[in-house]
């Protein structure tokens, strides 16, 4: 089995991915899951608060970076909580049936067991996750740039003055079109 190791830093930021236990299944931008997923986010963060810096939704995963309270690093519950509750609120047909190791350990069909948590450690390591986080729709296909995409957290980070609006656009005026991608991603 194998041993995990999560960094906790209280009070830090950190750029989650989280994806479907079947990616094939591509429901996470379905209106009833949105809605699941607003209002499990909005209870959890009543009990345990954080600050959302960017998101976006895909219709298989999802990205985004969080600031939690100082004093505070649990994300872990924060996100068990979000997934059951997602689980709990939308059940959706035609899910991959669960495996007898899900059932045993009471686990849905919906999300994968684990996420991915990346510990951001300084500004610049920040923003590149925050242009990953909104480029993923145009690298992804989806849309041909950036504010096309009506699922993520683009167009507030627009209209507060971080990004110009034509930001994440395929065209050849906009760079090489990594947005924030490390050379790993690519």
């Amino acid at each position: 089995m194998s041993d995990y190791h999560r960094i906790r830093m209280p009070g830090g930021s950190y750029f989650f991915t989280l994806s479907l236990y079947d990616r094939r299944a591509a429901v996470l931008t379905d209106e009833q899951v949105r809605a699941a997923l607003r209002e499990a986010v909005l209870t959890v963060r009543r009990e345990r608060p954080f600050h959302v810096d960017a998101w976006v939704l895909m219709p298989d995963h999802l990205h985004c970076i969080w600031t939690l309270p100082e004093g505070d690093a649990d994300y872990s519950v924060r996100w068990s909580q979000i997934k059951r509750l997602v689980t709990q609120s939308a059940p959706i047909p035609g899910l991959r049936p669960r495996s007898e190791s899900r059932m045993r350990r009471r686990e849905g069909n919906l999300w994968q067991r684990r996420f991915w948590e990346h510990l951001i450690r300084d500004d610049q390591d920040f923003e590149r996750h925050f242009d990953y986080v909104h480029w993923n729709p145009v690298k992804h296909g989806y849309t041909v740039a950036a504010r096309d995409w009506p699922w993520s957290t683009f167009s507030r980070s627009v209209g507060a003055g971080l990004y110009p609006e034509h930001w994440g656009e395929l065209a050849p005026e906009f760079g090489d079109g990594d947005f924030g991608e490390p050379p790993w991603f690519r």
